[in-house]
């Protein structure tokens, strides 16, 4: 097979991967958005229960001890907290930023649940607009190169059998 259809066909996998993302990064963040909407009802409803009882969210919190259940509940309580506040950072960044910057910000679209909604649902298409072209092209040129380079890396020991 010549190597340099090799090389094509690496180029063209990494603009068709790449390609994907402007996409993928906007249906996250819809889920995201839904996600937030979702932990935010818990959290008011929750709220709204320690103040009819003239209670902090923290001193609820506390009270939420003391039996094996009231233990776990507040544990599970906290970790909703602890995730709907992350979920919201998550999704005030994302969406102030566009398709490169959220690729800047890749680390926030990490959340495991989001994520596998978002995957679920998401189908691979070609991109026509501006930024999936642009983000096609630059995963083309990265496939070229990784795919010449790694050719280069396998034939290595021949190319050196050949000049000694």
């Amino acid at each position: 097979m010549n190597l340099r259809i090799v090389v094509l066909l690496g180029g063209l996998i990494g603009g068709a991967t790449t390609a994907q993302f402007p996409e993928y990064s906007q249906q996250y963040v819809q889920r995201l958005g839904g996600a937030v909407d979702a932990l935010s009802e818990v959290v008011a409803d929750f709220d709204a229960s320690a103040e009819a009882e003239g209670l902090s969210r923290s001193d609820a919190l506390d009270q939420m001890k003391g039996t094996p259940f009231l233990d776990r509940r507040h544990a599970d309580m906290t970790r909703t907290f602890d995730r709907h506040q992350g979920l919201r950072d998550d999704l005030a960044v994302l969406q102030s930023v566009g398709p490169f910057m959220r690729l800047y910000h890749a680390a926030r679209l990490t959340d495991r649940d989001v994520a596998r909604a978002a995957y679920e649902n998401f189908k691979p298409a070609l991109p026509f607009s501006t930024e999936g072209m642009i983000f096609a092209g630059i995963g083309g040129i990265l496939g070229m190169w990784l795919s010449q380079a790694l050719l280069k890396l396998v034939f290595w020991p021949i190319r050196r059998r050949r000049v000694t």
